[in-house]
């Protein structure tokens, strides 16, 4: 959305906001971030419903994708959200920076991601109106929920708030992965959909964009999907996963499944074996689960140039880096590095226990505390 829809947006809030304070039992979801609510704004909602007294608001970009959606977000979800007294986010709300929120009113940042990997918000360079409205966005929060009291101090400089202000109770939506159950059911799934899968190692690779379209439109000719067949193909299955702004722009070869547009991407993490990644922060949940990434970054010295990261890339990250193909087979052929693996799960998750999301749904009733 633009500045105008955004000072729109906080109008008809504002509007709506003079005909009765916000309500007790009124929970709102925003979700800006493209996950329709499979993330932790749909775990934390589903703590919650335990609650019958509690009643629920959602908004989502989804439904500025058509005119009605649109007019259904600005006119409808604004008077409902004007009531809730506890607002949970996914992402950046440019709109709350034009909102009025009204006093004990709780503004939640779950964050679409955990730890600490890639850097963002004011962490980076942004264009100066950009990091305003951010900032009058940002100083709406509350609440913002990270996952470990290493990375605490860097998500209060990323939001530009009070430490504090940071509750480092753990990811709601990785709960999804301590139920051994969601994880059967998702591999199930999965090799019913794509049968080859079956009996296999699973290896999903799943590079992030590089903001440039000729660097996006050329990522997946660096993979060697023919030498994948013929030296791993018995023991391993390959499928991809790109991110959406690289989709339109590369074409992934028959035979190899195209995950790009599948619903969950945490019934993919649960699912397969093995993650191949260049710079996208997947590797998080991968970690958690103790299930082996490579790093394929055969162009990092000129990520790092327009996207740097917060430690150093190549001693970080949880697996081996691999900058050429050949470093990348022989990498595919090792186990996990579990030593390696601890260090980096340990660092950016304090909690193991499956209760992120009842520790989260507790900063409505007082239950949730900082650690």
């Amino acid at each position: 959305m633009s500045t105008l829809f955004h000072r729109l947006y906080g109008l008809i809030f504002n509007f709506f906001s003079l005909f009765g304070k916000p309500k007790e039992n009124v929970v709102a979801f925003v979700s800006m971030h493209n996950e329709n609510f499979n993330d932790s704004l749909g775990a934390v909602c589903e703590e919650l419903e335990k609650n019958e007294k509690l009643k629920f608001v959602f908004t989502s970009r989804e439904k500025l994708k058509s005119l009605s959606g649109a007019l259904s977000f600005f006119l409808v979800d604004s008077r409902r959200l004007a009531k809730a007294k506890t607002i949970f986010l996914n992402d950046n709300f440019l709109p709350m920076a034009f909102m009025r929120i009204g006093p004990g009113v709780k503004v939640i940042q779950l964050w679409h991601g955990e730890g600490a990997f890639k850097k963002f918000g004011f962490a980076i360079d942004q264009p100066e109106d950009v990091r305003a409205l951010e900032e009058r966005s940002n100083s709406r929060l509350t609440h913002v929920v990270t996952t470990s009291e290493g990375v605490r101090e860097i998500y209060a400089e990323a939001f530009g708030v009070e430490k504090e202000k940071v509750f480092p109770l753990g990811s709601p939506r990785t709960d999804f992965f301590f139920k051994k159950e969601n994880l059967e059911k998702a591999r199930a799934k999965l090799e019913t959909e794509y049968p080859y899968l079956k009996g296999k190692k699973a290896v999903l690779y799943a590079p992030t964009f590089r903001g440039d379209e000729k660097a996006d439109g050329a990522i997946l000719s660096h993979f060697d999907f023919e030498r994948f067949e013929r030296e791993l193909g018995n023991e391993f299955a390959l499928a991809v996963r790109l991110h959406p702004q690289i989709h339109g722009a590369s074409k992934i070869p028959g035979g190899v499944a195209d995950l790009t547009d599948y619903p969950s991407v945490q019934e993919l993490i649960a699912a397969f074996d093995v993650l191949v990644t260049d710079y996208s922060s997947i590797c998080m949940s991968f970690s958690l689960l103790e299930k082996p990434s490579i790093f394929y970054a055969y162009d990092l010295e000129n990520y790092k140039g327009s996207r740097d990261f917060y430690f150093d890339f190549e001693d970080y990250v949880p697996g081996p880096v691999a900058k050429t193909a050949d470093e990348l087979f022989e990498a595919l052929r090792k186990p996990l590095d579990r030593k390696r693996n601890k260090r980096f799960r340990d660092f950016n998750f304090d909690f193991f226990d499956g209760k992120n999301a009842e520790r989260v749904a507790g900063l409505i009733d007082g239950r949730g505390k900082k650690a």
